[in-house]
């Protein structure tokens, strides 16, 4: 006997998303773990940020109200940190300390690497081939774009 299958039926789930510093955090998350997905925020950095503003770090974001999410986002500009937790010590434009956040870190980190360019150090004419920059093997990697770097293969002779 055949057994008739029934057709499954997928539900449209669409999650709700709660936005912090420009980024999409799933209202499904923990504030502990939401907080991560922003760029600058470590899992330290977010427990920092739970125990300063007295959160409940397993409490959903989709249960924040707007006020306690503008809390956060102040307390993240503004967070006292000790320096080894910064991302960005001894600036080389101010000489301070800092921690970027988001778009912030992004600009800075493209700064960087358009000065190393610039100065044609080893690390910028890596960036600029597009090569690995921190001393990894080529031979057996890294094969973007068509060009092998150690391997050569011999050209057959034609008879």
């Amino acid at each position: 006997m055949e057994q008739k299958k029934t057709p499954v039926i997928q539900e449209d789930r669409t999650e709700a998303l709660v936005r912090i510093l420009g980024q999409d955090i799933p209202a499904s998350r923990n504030i502990y773990t939401g907080l991560t997905k922003i760029k600058g925020i470590s899992w330290s950095i977010a427990n920092a940020i739970c125990i300063q503003l007295n959160l409940d770090k397993y409490k959903k974001i989709g249960d924040l109200d707007k006020p306690t999410i503008s809390k956060i986002e102040k307390a993240m500009a503004s967070i006292e940190l000790p320096v080894f937790l910064k991302n960005r010590r001894a600036d080389l434009d101010s000489g301070e300390h800092k921690h970027l956040l988001a778009s912030d870190l992004d600009i800075q980190k493209e700064f960087d690497i358009k000065r190393l360019k610039k100065m044609k150090s080893y690390k910028g004419v890596r960036h600029a081939l597009g090569q690995p920059v921190r001393g990894q093997r080529t031979r057996s990697h890294f094969r973007k774009r068509g060009a092998s770097v150690g391997v050569r293969k011999k050209d057959e002779k034609k008879t």
